[in-house]
């Protein structure tokens, strides 16, 4: 509830209490009165007026009066007190507020100062009024210079170099030392996971991650890589040494740049991913995906041809290298109506299985089968078909990262059926830059 009162105006007492000793407003902020101008019962200009009682003395007045005189404060009832304590005045505040920190010197600037105060020795003695000057120069306190000074002497009179090195890295907890051989020690089986490292070595969590933070220990990840016999490698030692350039060992010293090889691959391609990751707002809802089962989602192989693409001396392509991608699928009309389409409509049919493959499975077709032979000639272009090495995938152009970049576009175009997906497919196969290819 808010008052019209003001603290700081007179009160008149009225005439019925006039006799209980003349009481007067008076107004807090204006200066004190000295008492020897005071008047007892003085009321007739009506300003100021004093309590005119027995019970008080004269010595409480001039208690009063010294505690006045010796910091005069003005203040208003009507407003919130300050928060600054009344006994402190403006420089303390200041000091209190504004208060320096002690500058902590590295062992740079620690060097800089002995070699000041070095160069104004004489003898190995400094100067009278050195530590002085150096402390306005450096602005740094004179105890400090004088132990840096103490500690170069003394570090000279046993012969020493001059080491100002600070200690300062040493403060707080010390860090926990692992040996490492506990954790060579242990299985592969008992280290899979942080949480299975904790009990063996008998550290915490916390510290297991500094530890990998700083790299003592490091995350590894085992993959399984393809059994290679010594005909594999045999064949992969051939595959390699066919692709120099050169007729002598001594010549064979670049690959060839494979502008007139035509790489040929197929790819199951899935309509959508188990997982899909993507960010939403705070209150946005995720799109709800169903189907009937996780480990039949339709799939439909495609068939990519690319070769090296080319650009120009001003770095212009010229040539992207994409010949075409093809799906291996077949259109039939459906057999009765239903409420989705009616009868005789084409639907699209993924072929299930392929028999015939070339990355050098046992179905494959060789540069002397006799189909083959009459049509690997046409015009003034000759064809040979080449295999790569058997159990060699990581020798396939398109399966070290093109074909994956596809599979990435086209899972962000969200395909809903076998149709929209192979529009997606054909779509992020031209999108694609032809640095990408070129790159692979």
């Amino acid at each position: 509830m808010t008052s019209d009162f003001n603290l700081n105006d007179a009160w008149f007492p009225d005439d019925e209490d006039e006799e209980m000793g003349g009481y007067s407003g008076f107004n807090l902020n204006d200066a004190p009165i000295p008492e020897s101008e005071m008047e007892e019962d003085s009321g007739s200009d009506g300003n100021h007026h004093i309590i005119n009682s027995d019970d008080s003395s004269d010595d409480d007045m001039e208690e009063v009066g010294d505690i006045l005189q010796g910091n005069t404060v003005y203040f208003d009832l009507n407003h919130p007190p300050l928060e600054t304590p009344l006994h402190q005045t403006g420089n303390q505040q200041q000091a209190t507020q504004n208060h320096p920190k002690r500058r902590r010197l590295s062992s740079q600037n620690k060097l800089h100062i002995l070699i000041w105060l070095l160069d104004r020795a004489t003898r190995g003695k400094k100067e009278y009024g050195s530590i002085t000057a150096a402390s306005t120069h450096f602005g740094v306190t004179a105890r400090t210079l004088s132990r840096i000074w103490n500690t170069a002497r003394r570090q000279k009179q046993e012969m020493r170099r001059y080491n100002l090195a600070t200690l300062h890295h040493n403060a707080g907890r010390k860090r926990i030392q692992l040996d490492i051989d506990e954790l060579t020690k242990l299985a592969m089986g008992d280290r899979i996971c942080i949480r299975d490292l904790v009990p063996k070595l008998g550290i915490t969590r916390g510290t297991i991650h500094r530890m990998i933070k700083r790299g003592d220990i490091k995350p590894h990840t085992n993959p399984l890589y393809p059994g290679l016999g010594d005909p594999n490698k045999i064949a992969r030692m051939s595959y390699i040494l066919g692709m120099l350039v050169g007729d002598t060992p001594e010549t064979k010293t670049r690959y060839k740049p494979m502008y007139d090889y035509v790489h040929l691959d197929e790819k199951w391609f899935y309509l959508t991913k188990k997982s899909q990751r993507c960010y939403l707002a705070r209150n946005e809802k995720g799109k709800h995906r169903a189907a009937a089962s996780s480990k039949w989602i339709p799939k439909v192989m495609f068939t990519a041809v690319v070769a090296r693409p080319r650009f120009n001396t001003q770095k212009e392509c010229t040539f992207d290298g994409k010949i075409g991608i093809f799906p291996l699928t077949y259109s039939e009309p459906t057999k009765r109506s239903s409420k989705y389409r009616e009868k005789g409509t084409l639907v699209t049919k993924v072929i299930e299985s392929v028999n015939q493959k070339q990355d050098n499975a046992k179905a494959h077709v060789t540069q002397d089968d006799a189909i083959w032979q009459q049509v690997y000639q046409q015009g003034d272009f000759t064809f040979i078909l080449v295999q790569q090495p058997p159990n060699s995938p990581d020798m396939n152009i398109l399966d070290l990262g093109f074909f994956r970049r596809i599979q990435s576009l086209m899972h962000k175009k969200m395909p809903k059926d076998v149709d929209a997906m192979m529009q997606a497919v054909h779509d992020a196969f031209y999108e694609l830059e032809p640095k990408t290819l070129s790159n692979v």
